[in-house]
């Protein structure tokens, strides 16, 4: 039985530049996989950061129904911000029934509140100026509280903007919220971009 001996030629032999370009196409395929790694962790990290901040600190919420139009209209997004003090006018988002309501500020705790037949608001006896409403606006709306009525403590009195269609403080149903039912104040509309804007 024989064996072969296959004697390797010169000419077999990669060259020394093929050599030098395998190498560098190595080391450049290990700098792109190294910085691939970088990149996905940081966007990772970076993610985890945003939602975290969004949850806690920024929420952002989408308005639904029409209580607060023509302000906030259905299919709005908005951010919000945790408040530690609310103040007349603020705009808030609270928990109600598993839901999240937005309203108006009117009155804090200790006021009166007073809303005529006709819908004009008075707190502590001074009519509410309230330039966020649109034209004819004011209403009753559907009022089943004593009138006038003091805020409890610790609560707010908070109406819709729309108030012929809202449901709010003015009715037992809701009635004033309290501190514990705050999810933030709202900000800024994010949503549509053509209207962008901070919330008044």
């Amino acid at each position: 039985m024989s064996i072969e001996s296959k004697k390797l030629k010169w000419s077999d032999l990669p060259e020394a530049s093929e050599l030098s370009q395998a190498l560098e196409q190595e080391k450049y395929r290990e700098r792109y996989l190294k910085t691939l790694k970088s990149t996905v962790s940081t966007l990772v990290v970076v993610a985890a950061i945003a939602i975290l901040t969004a949850t806690l600190w920024l929420p952002v919420l989408q308005i639904y129904g029409n209580s607060m139009t023509p302000n906030l209209e259905s299919g709005d997004m908005v951010v919000s911000v945790s408040a530690q003090k609310l103040r007349q006018g603020d705009v808030v988002a609270f928990y109600y029934n598993n839901k999240v309501l937005v309203k108006r500020v009117i009155a804090t705790e200790g006021q009166w509140v007073d809303i005529d037949s006709q819908g004009t608001v008075s707190v502590d006896g001074q009519k509410l100026g309230e330039p966020y409403l649109a034209d004819n606006e004011k209403d009753l709306g559907d009022t089943n509280i004593q009138l006038p009525y003091q805020v409890p403590e610790g609560k707010f009195f908070v109406m819709g903007d729309h108030r012929s269609a809202s449901i709010d403080s003015r009715n037992t149903a809701i009635g004033s919220i309290g501190n514990e039912q705050i999810v933030g104040r709202l900000v800024l509309r994010v949503w549509p971009l053509n209207r962008i804007q901070w919330v008044k």
